[in-house]
């Protein structure tokens, strides 16, 4: 029964992660992804356990997608 729940929850996850594939993204978009990870490893090596990694991530997710959007608007991106 275990090994039926996971590959539930593996196809949901799949499913919604690729529905987030269905137009290019901005770069606001791409740097919060980015950011999110860059971040996290960071807050995880600089502090360690896990109020390290999700403080990085969530700093670093917040500087990218500034970041991005500033270039979103520098090259007249239009929604």
């Amino acid at each position: 029964m275990k090994i039926r729940h996971m590959l539930l929850a593996t196809t949901c996850t799949a499913a919604l992660a690729l529905g987030g594939c269905a137009s290019n993204p901005t770069n606001a978009q791409i740097g919060t992804g980015v950011g999110a990870v860059a971040g996290g490893a960071v807050g995880n090596a600089v502090f360690g356990g896990p109020v390290g990694t999700i403080g990085g991530a969530a700093a670093g997710a917040l500087i990218g997608h500034e970041i991005g959007e500033d270039r979103d608007q520098r090259r007249g991106y239009r929604r």
